[in-house]
């Protein structure tokens, strides 16, 4: 195992700005990195040798160029020189002040059902979004270009199907339920955002499952089939 650099690490010990826009890019405090931006985990992190290393879900190492007392000078992910100022201004702790990380996405319960008919038969569909306390940690890259963490409220729906007062269906849905249809490193940044009715025809109802990476435009789409005997089938949309 790598030594870590004890001296490197103890230098960085408090808040550093960043060189041209005179803005807060982290605190060090032991053995931990704080981000100003309250939607940023706290991170974990070591000097070996000559490199940066932030230990979260994902290790990530950054080449360090420079180091002084005052001074901090690193690439970031995609090779950009990072040039940032230990301040002594008592004024920028008001960005990391003691709060909690702020978990995007709130919670919000959601319920809509409605009457579809087929072959002469009425089948109504139930679908309710249940907020969860189940966090998904998406990672993602601040103006500096570092990697960082942010926190999302995960997702159950139900959905049940009835035909008259027969319940044909009923079940609640978890992202893992899609981890055949959805890459496993996809779906562990994902929540399961909606369930939605989509048409009814000769195979049974259809609906589609999203299942997204939070504020991304990455996404999947399971198509669920209910049938008239209450069976159900997933696939890709």
């Amino acid at each position: 195992m790598a030594v870590e650099n004890r001296v490197a690490k103890k230098m960085l010990q408090g808040v550093w700005v960043n060189e041209d826009e005179d803005e807060p890019a982290f605190r060090v405090k032991g053995d931990t990195i704080y981000y100003p931006d309250s939607t940023s985990m706290p991170v974990y992190f070591q000097v070996v040798k000559d490199t940066l290393v932030l230990r979260g879900t994902n290790v990530v190492s950054y080449p360090i160029v420079k180091q002084v007392a005052h001074l901090f000078v690193f690439r970031n992910q995609v090779g950009d020189v990072i040039t940032l100022q230990k301040t002594t201004d008592s004024a920028y702790l008001r960005f990391f002040q003691t709060k909690k990380v702020v978990v995007l996405n709130q919670q919000r319960l959601i319920k809509r059902d409605s009457i579809v008919m087929h072959a002469d038969e009425r089948y109504h569909y139930y679908v309710q979004v249940n907020p969860t306390s189940y966090k998904v940690v998406k990672s993602s890259f601040n103006d500096d270009g570092v990697e960082v963490e942010n926190v999302y409220y995960d997702n159950i729906v139900h959905l049940g199907v009835f035909n008259g007062n027969r319940r044909l269906y009923s079940r609640d849905f978890r992202k893992q339920d899609f981890s055949l249809k959805v890459p496993e490193q996809a779906l562990r940044q994902s929540v399961l955002s909606d369930i939605v009715y989509v048409k009814s025809d000769s195979e049974g109802l259809h609906f589609s499952a999203s299942v997204c990476i939070p504020d991304s435009p990455s996404s999947y789409v399971v198509e669920l089939i209910v049938d008239y005997q209450g069976r159900m089938k997933m696939q890709i949309a």
